[in-house]
């Protein structure tokens, strides 16, 4: 797959994820909404994060001239998400909670906010 596919593949999973989790934060937890939107968020988060590990870092230092610091946000999200559902299921709101803030903050808006950075794909498109 081109770079540009995979690109705009994580652009359109990812950007819902902005709004659903967001959404979710405010709404009232343990709800029907809450709990299908939650899934919804979870099947996007796990399909991005394993998109951007094709997507090379063109930015800063790399390993295997492919893979760069913006990829442990991909890592972040791949092992948070089963472990929130995990902690959910066993009944564990709290670690729930704790990692469902920590990944809508870590991997979509802080790890957004790098993409924003000079040189980087996002900021061309965006400063143009």
């Amino acid at each position: 797959m081109s770079y540009n596919t995979l690109m705009f593949l994580h652009l359109y999973t990812v950007l819902p994820c902005v709004f659903i989790g967001g959404f979710l934060l405010i709404i009232k937890k343990g709800t029907l909404i809450h709990k299908k939107l939650g899934r919804i968020y979870m099947v996007l988060m796990l399909f991005t994060a394993i998109v951007t590990l094709f997507i090379p870092a063109y930015v800063g230092p790399t390993i295997f001239n492919h893979f760069g610091w913006i990829h442990l946000f991909s890592l972040l999200t791949i092992w948070t998400v089963p472990t929130a559902y995990l902690a959910i299921r066993k009944g564990n709101v709290k670690a729930h909670k704790r990692k469902m803030l920590l990944l809508y903050f870590g991997a979509l808006i802080i790890a957004g906010a790098f993409t924003l950075m000079p040189g980087r794909y996002l900021h061309n498109v965006v400063f143009g």
